[in-house]
């Protein structure tokens, strides 16, 4: 056998996202320990203070992952490509969203960059993510500091979150290294899913598909009366919730939003006075006709 390491190139779909954060020298630190841990995507969201000397300065030997950073207006335009999103959580929210330990993170990190884009999102110094921007998620990650001073500085954060995941990935790259192919096989127990995202057959639906999803989903509870946007109560929050549990792929999303599609076209011809049983009839005599016209020579 070589003795040539194997690389598993997970590392390259992984993307650290900070989110308006106020110190520039945070995001210097956060870029030299992302790049400790051999990752090199860095999004920032709304920054106060960037470009800046200060980072530049504190980035030490990782100035090139500042200079290749995406800035960005909003966490929605971060996550556009990314199939996985997971959000860095210090405290408990009104509604419980599934919650990952680093490990348990890593994990998942490790099973979804093999073949998409993952995005792990910290927030700001003081206050972290937001409810909204939390609910962007499909899972938060919890570091679980000491409950006397559990306030982690963000670069120790996102140094503890890639250090767990880096670790994943070169066990699983010294499994393969040693003739186990099977790399789904060195998930660790925490894993708790039947199918990995090595297994499945189309990409998961990116950030931008399941925000689509969500406002076409949205409005078309709306039109349908089930859902108040005056009183919306957690509705859209569960909803959320529910298809980031979900986590569905791309295929899946295309037959939702062509299945809202359609509840759309009902309820727009309903309007019009034509009633559910009639749009049946004209249905079943278009398919007819169509199933009785003559074939036509090519």
């Amino acid at each position: 056998m070589s003795d040539k390491p194997v690389r598993i190139n997970n590392f390259d779909n992984i993307r650290i996202i900070l989110v308006n954060t106020s110190h520039p020298g945070n995001i210097g630190a956060t870029a030299r320990a992302m790049k400790n841990m051999g990752l090199s995507k860095l999004t920032l969201v709304d920054p106060e203070d960037f470009p800046s000397s200060v980072a530049t300065g504190r980035a030490v030997a990782a100035v090139d992952i500042l200079e290749s950073a995406i800035v960005t207006s909003t966490l929605e335009e971060a996550i556009v490509n990314s199939g996985l999103v997971i959000g860095a959580s210090a405290r408990s929210r009104r509604l419980p969203w599934p919650l990952l330990s680093p490990p348990q993170c890593a994990v998942k990190v490790a099973d979804e960059s093999h073949n998409n884009e993952v995005a792990l999102v910290f927030g700001r110094e003081d206050s972290g993510l937001t409810n909204e921007e939390l609910q962007l998620c499909h899972f938060h990650v919890h570091i679980p500091a000491d409950e006397s001073y559990s306030s982690l500085n963000l670069a120790a954060a996102v140094m503890v979150v890639s250090y767990e995941v880096r670790m994943e990935l070169l066990r699983r790259q010294q499994r393969v290294a040693e003739g186990d192919h099977d790399v789904a096989s060195a998930r660790g127990a925490a894993e708790d899913v039947v199918v990995s995202g090595l297994d499945w057959d189309v990409p998961r639906a990116t950030g931008q598909q399941m925000e689509s999803f969500y406002s076409h989903l949205e409005q078309a509870m709306i039109d349908l009366n089930f859902h108040d946007p005056e009183n919306p109560r957690l509705l859209m929050m569960r909803m959320r919730r529910l298809f980031g549990r979900i986590r569905p792929d791309q295929m899946e999303i295309s037959i939702l939003r062509g299945l809202l599609s359609h509840i759309d076209m009902l309820n727009e011809r309903a309007e019009r006075g034509i009633s559910v049983e009639q749009q049946r009839k004209e249905r079943k005599s278009a398919s007819l006709e169509k199933s009785t016209a003559p074939a036509r020579d090519e």
